[in-house]
């Protein structure tokens, strides 16, 4: 079973910065590719970002891209998202999730962490 353990949230002003962690327990993890997901009170839960497990290939949700940057560390079984620039919208409960090795399911996900960004 795959564990994942999200920290880094918290109360930030507009333009400010905050990084995200997320810890697996998984002896496999530097085979999982990884993403970044959100939710606001009252919206659907939607994609912010992914790494495959190599760390070379990345994307973004077009709202965060130049914004987020999506990063791992497969010695320390981590992935980062690094937020810069973050504005009132950018306010949710941030997860982090992994897929088995060779799906396109996200199968495994964190507890979530908030993120408050106040105008």
């Amino acid at each position: 079973q795959v564990q994942l353990v999200e920290s880094g949230g918290g109360l930030v002003q507009a333009g400010g910065s905050l990084r995200l962690s997320c810890a697996a327990s998984d002896r496999t993890f530097n085979r999982r590719t990884m993403a970044w997901f959100r939710q606001a009170p009252g919206k659907e839960r939607e994609f912010v970002a992914f790494i495959s497990w190599v760390g070379g290939n990345t994307n973004y949700a077009d709202s965060m891209r130049g914004r987020f940057t999506i990063s791992r560390d497969n010695a320390k079984n981590t992935v980062y998202l690094q937020m810069n620039s973050l504005k009132p919208e950018d306010t949710a409960n941030y997860y982090c999730a992994a897929r088995d090795p060779g799906t396109t399911v996200y199968g495994y996900w964190g507890q979530g962490t908030q993120v408050t960004v106040s105008s």
